[in-house]
């Protein structure tokens, strides 16, 4: 792997291999990852036993609502949740991807937990 040399992308790419080495996905409890770019939110649940995506979200989707880059991000995390307790699945493991746990992040968790999802 190249050496980044922007500090705090290497300081998240640091943090998001500690994570990745205890965070797994299995079929009965998928990841649910989450990236984070300037103007969108990404969002979706992986089997890393099979290495599929079970579903996926994001703020681009006509049916994510709100006005606000927050409220549109709570929309992601209950959409993605409610996608997932469709296709059968109750839990999942949180995969914060190196970001801090606060803001828009935080936003997509609370979301899928009020979709029914068990983080």
């Amino acid at each position: 792997m190249a050496k980044i040399k922007d500090p705090r992308r290497a300081r998240r790419a640091r943090v998001k291999r500690g994570i990745r080495k205890k965070v797994f996905g299995t079929p009965v409890r998928p990841r649910l990852t989450v990236y984070r770019s300037n103007k969108h939110m990404y969002a979706q649940l992986i089997d890393d036993t099979r290495g599929h995506t079970v579903a996926s979200m994001s703020t681009l989707q006509a049916d994510v609502e709100g006005d606000e880059l927050m409220d549109k991000s709570f929309s992601v995390g209950k959409r993605l949740a409610e996608a997932a307790v469709e296709e059968g699945f109750e839990k999942a493991v949180f995969d914060r991807n190196g970001y801090h746990y606060h803001g828009l992040i935080k936003a997509v968790a609370e979301g899928a937990r009020d979709g029914g999802l068990d983080l």
